[in-house]
């Protein structure tokens, strides 16, 4: 009987075909894990930019006072990372202790009943639509390499190298909120009082602008849009705080 298949290939066995499967899976999670980083570290940015931008405008609608405005700036971008690290720390906590649970089931019940939790592999394999003889001798030569391995990708599609870090995304948030509040802080300190405002809304939504782009290209959306409601929205922040700072400033409050 002749091959189908080209010259020189050799044709993909079901079981070498879910391997490579498997593998293609990995690199796939994997991108998407470093673009959810960087989602986030633009999340952060943004975060940063809007809340210190409207501090600092909030309080320079009230008073001249460079001081004034620089503790306000200050305490606003310490507060703020500080806070995004501790949210982001305690959230991918909560999770990674949720992987870690996971792992150790698995680990578990491989130690309990081998045999069990191959019949179990053979199964979900089987609902991914392998034939039963197929779906077995894939369950069998996964579980010759890595069995928690296998069982941790078919049934919950994690990899026990894969756990994330609470510390590293606490670092991650907290940088990414502190460049971005450096650059309204700075821009209002560092300008002439006489323009200082003006220049800072205008610095703010050039960069909100460019991180709606960016998150929106990363996110896969359309990027007019997501970048038309980050400015709409810091610019929002900005005139209310402004506004209100200035009529503090009137009144005498400040």
């Amino acid at each position: 009987m002749t091959s189908l298949a080209p010259a020189g290939i050799v044709p993909l066995t079901p079981s070498v075909a879910v391997a490579v499967a498997a593998v293609e899976q990995k690199r796939a999670e994997s991108h998407a894990g470093r673009l959810n980083w960087l989602r986030a570290g633009v999340l952060g940015a943004n975060d940063g930019i809007v809340s210190v931008a409207a501090l600092v405008v909030g309080v320079a609608g009230a008073t001249g006072s460079t001081a004034a405005i620089a503790a306000a700036g200050t305490a606003g971008l310490v507060g703020g990372a500080i806070s995004m690290a501790l949210g982001e720390y305690v959230s991918v906590s909560s999770q990674s202790d949720s992987q870690r649970t996971l792992i150790e089931r698995e680990k578990r019940e491989l130690r309990a009943d081998p045999e069990g939790e191959l019949d179990e592999l053979a199964q979900l394999y089987e609902e991914q639509g392998l034939a039963p003889a197929t779906a077995r001798q894939v369950a069998v030569e996964f579980t010759a390499i890595d069995p928690v391995r296998a069982h941790l990708l078919a049934e919950h599609n994690i990899v026990e190298d894969d756990v994330v870090s609470p510390w590293r995304a606490a670092w991650v948030s907290a940088a990414a909120f502190t460049l971005g509040a450096l650059l309204p802080f700075l821009a209002i300190l560092l300008l002439p009082t006489s323009v200082r405002i003006p220049i800072t809304f205008g610095a703010v939504l050039i960069a909100l602008a460019v991180l709606g782009t960016t998150g929106a290209h990363l996110g896969g959306s359309p990027k007019l849009r997501a970048t038309f409601r980050v400015v709409l929205g810091g610019a929002a922040a900005l005139s209310v705080t402004f506004l209100i700072g200035s009529l503090l400033g009137t009144a005498g409050v400040v």
